[in-house]
């Protein structure tokens, strides 16, 4: 019966509910709803529970399934199909997929529910969700006894399944025996194949398929946006005769991973639409390519330009820009905000929090967020102690590490790596070795970073034929990184002789590094070696190195102002100069009257 002729059927209360259910509503107002229905005794109207049930999922994923969960369980209408999708629909809705599928087997055992199409179509995306393959072909068995094999929605319900499961012979063979397929049916075993690392199968049937729709050119151009191939991703994106959101942000987001951030600038301008992601998409790229100027403009052109509300994904790409430029303002205000929309939930946004507080030198404020978080996970515990590590408070980092352990976290790399910046920052190289050689113990590998940081150490603390020896006989290529420290060490020192043994190679790999030119140029100097300090300005003018222009950044009214030295083309270059000349004047002990100057004020 449709909505039209059961509406006409229905009372005047029906109708009202009906029209309330209809609309955007809050889990109390709700709750308002569902009083009137048992007030009026209309709670067994199918079409009004099954609206109300849903309604109380999407309000509150937490306590609003637990409400609707409530109200089914009390239903005596358990055994109406329509009404038990929607509830299997609702916990499938908030990643309740265990619950699903418990539903769905108590509902066979203790009612005469009948499952359909959807029921099959819903409990297949459930297990592949959850990625429990014994769950799955109990499903699929189900399928099999009630007749619904061929049904077209149901059938490529599993075959996405067996994708996810990585069982592609099953899923193949599944796809296979299907008498009719849809674009979705083959776009699932596509994904499938691109999930398993099969790409040039994927691409035989990517070719093969007869109506390419949106989602299978976004599912190929996000494999080749993963696999770092932009030229194969680009070439798709064009080819495609219509592009939704998604392949922009894709192409933006594979722009951004591989450094190419003008490039995704180029596609975020010229999108028709732009949703939260793209924006999100940007900031991020913006950020992991250490533009942070950029960024701090997108996210206020975000906030000031459009209807958008940031989200967590908004606040952890914006946070390590803000930490960047030490825009701590902007960075109290994101708190703010993190607070108001309840944000702080998320660990990640809690991590950024710490880190951005931290890196800005607020260590205080970044301990008083740390010790505010409910449930503190690794990566909250990492940002305080790298934190206290990189201000110099070595013990206090190391008495935090000795905290998260006593509190049941096990350390990883990350932790690590924190704990041995602050042992470097804080000169203690008996504890840096020590804590070193104790990640065996926590069953951690170190990293080619863990190396460094402790190459750094040595070097620092002037031990340097112990660094010297560890860089020998570690188990990686020597990096740039490390020969650089190394060598910053040896200059420290005054140790020509080791300096000279590995400048070859730190010139190879990083013949851009004006600061490996400098230093070598210093001592040759101190040791009146004339002609090679003129070698080296040669080579530093053959690789085309300049040492970099100091570089300075100021917030002011929410804003970030950058200024670079010898500068000329900033947009308010007279204004400067002139306040600069006013100060100079002052400092030399002139009257000056820069107090009562009009452009000084608006300046």
């Amino acid at each position: 019966m449709n909505d039209r002729i059961t509406l006409g059927l229905w009372s005047t209360i029906e109708r009202k509910c009906h029209v309330l259910l209809q609309q955007r509503n809050s889990k109390a107002t709700l709750l308002g709803i569902h009083a009137i229905m048992l007030r009026n005794a209309v709670e067994n109207n199918v079409n009004l529970l099954t609206k109300l049930i849903s309604n109380f999922s999407i309000s509150d994923p937490v306590a609003g399934i637990t409400h609707a969960r409530r109200v089914f369980d009390k239903s005596p209408q358990k055994d109406d199909t329509f009404l038990c999708n929607t509830m299997i629909k609702s916990h499938m809705g908030v990643r309740q997929f265990a619950e699903s599928i418990l539903l769905y087997r108590d509902l066979l055992r203790h009612t005469k529910f009948e499952p359909d199409n959807y029921t099959f179509s819903s409990l297949s995306k459930c297990c592949g969700a959850r990625l429990v393959l014994w769950e799955g072909l109990e499903i699929h068995n189900h399928v099999l006894k009630r007749g619904f094999s061929s049904n077209l929605y149901v059938a490529t319900s599993l075959v996405d399944m067996y994708g996810k499961f990585g069982e592609m012979g099953f899923a193949r063979k599944m796809f296979d025996e299907m008498l009719e397929r849809s674009s979705v049916s083959w776009t699932a075993l596509i994904g499938g194949y691109l999930k398993c690392g099969c790409m040039g199968i994927a691409e035989e049937l990517f070719d093969a398929m007869p109506e390419k729709d949106e989602a299978a050119f976004n599912v190929m151009i996000d494999a080749y946006v993963k696999k770092g191939d932009m030229v194969s991703a680009n070439r798709l994106f064009e080819a495609m005769p219509e592009r939704n959101v998604i392949s922009w942000t894709s192409m933006i987001d594979g722009y951004c991973s591989n450094g190419n951030v003008s490039e995704a600038r180029v596609l975020f301008d010229a999108m028709p639409v732009r949703n939260l992601f793209s924006w999100n998409a940007m900031i991020g790229g913006y950020s992991q390519n250490k533009q942070s100027q950029e960024g701090l403009k997108l996210f206020h052109e975000l906030q000031t330009g459009t209807t958008l509300e940031p989200d967590g994904v908004t606040v952890v790409s914006v946070l390590p820009a803000i930490a960047d430029l030490g825009a701590l303002d902007l960075g109290n205000w994101v708190h703010q905000y993190v607070k108001r929309k309840k944000l702080d939930r998320s660990s990640n946004v809690c991590t950024a929090l710490v880190d951005m507080y931290a890196k800005c030198g607020e260590i205080a404020k970044a301990r008083e967020f740390f010790d505010e978080v409910k449930v503190k996970e690794s990566s909250s515990w990492n940002a305080l102690i790298n934190g206290l590590a990189v201000n110099g408070s070595a013990k206090e980092a190391l008495e935090v590490f000795e905290e998260m352990k006593s509190k049941g976290h096990k350390p990883n790399e990350i932790t690590m790596l924190g704990v041995l910046l602050a042992c470097n920052h804080g000169g203690l190289v008996e504890e840096g070795k020590k804590w070193f050689v104790e990640m065996e113990n926590y069953g951690l590998t170190p990293q080619i970073e863990h190396y460094g940081c402790l190459v750094d150490l040595l070097g620092r603390s002037g031990c340097l034929e112990e660094a010297e020896n560890l860089i020998e006989t570690m188990p990686y290529e020597v990096n740039g990184i490390i020969l650089s420290s190394f060598l910053f060490a040896c200059g420290y020192a005054k140790d020509v002789t080791r300096a000279e043994k590995v400048k070859k190679k730190a010139i190879e790999m990083e013949p851009w590094n004006d600061g490996i030119y400098i230093l070598l140029r210093n001592m040759y100097a101190t040791d009146k070696r004339w002609s090679d300090v003129e070698d080296i300005k040669g080579r530093m003018r053959r690789e085309g190195a300049k040492k970099e222009a100091g570089c300075s950044t100021i917030e002011a009214n929410g804003m970030v102002c950058e200024f670079v030295a010898g500068d000329k083309i900033h947009a308010q270059c007279e204004e400067i100069h002139l306040v600069l000349e006013h100060l100079l004047l002052y400092m030399r002990g002139l009257d000056t009257p820069y107090s009562n100057d009009i452009g000084m004020a608006k300046f």
